[in-house]
């Protein structure tokens, strides 16, 4: 069936210039997130990571806010990451499944062949700040290689 079964939310606090993801969980422990923005303003991004899909390897990205109050849907299959762009955010997300740090991936914020507009200029920032974590994400090449896409 369809029907979606939220087993957690977690909130989620940023500064300004942070950047968190390119995050995905792979089956049986991949998940679909429900995201919005209780407070500030994030650039959102998901990247489709589903082979067979035709956006296979396309990136998305909308702004989330305290202002739209728009909700973003992300299902399995698809790694998500965000900017923070206002002094402060703070994100409130449901998952369906739960953290698994074994199946846990990160696609690299800047790779060359997923090749994401960040707004970092609007921020004045070259270079966000990044999570340990973050800055040892694969890249698009490297994720192929160790068969990590969904297939």
């Amino acid at each position: 069936s369809n029907e979606i079964n939220f087993v957690q939310d977690n909130i989620s606090i940023s500064k300004k210039g942070v950047l968190r993801g390119l995050h995905y969980q792979l089956e049986p422990f991949s998940q679909g997130k429900l995201i919005r923005c209780l407070k500030g303003s994030i650039f959102d991004v998901i990247v489709d990571l589903r082979e067979k899909a035709n956006t296979f390897g396309c990136w998305s990205s909308i702004i989330l806010s305290d202002n739209n109050l728009n909700q973003l849907w992300i299902p399995s299959g698809f790694a998500h990451g965000f900017l923070t762009i206002s002094k402060e955010a703070i994100l409130n997300y449901k998952v369906d499944k739960y953290w698994n740090k074994k199946n846990e991936r990160s696609l690299k914020w800047d790779d060359k062949d997923i090749n994401i507009e960040w707004p970092l200029k609007e921020i004045d920032l070259k270079i966000p700040f990044l999570s340990k974590k973050d800055e040892k994400a694969n890249t698009f090449k490297e994720i192929k290689l160790y068969g990590d896409f969904f297939k």
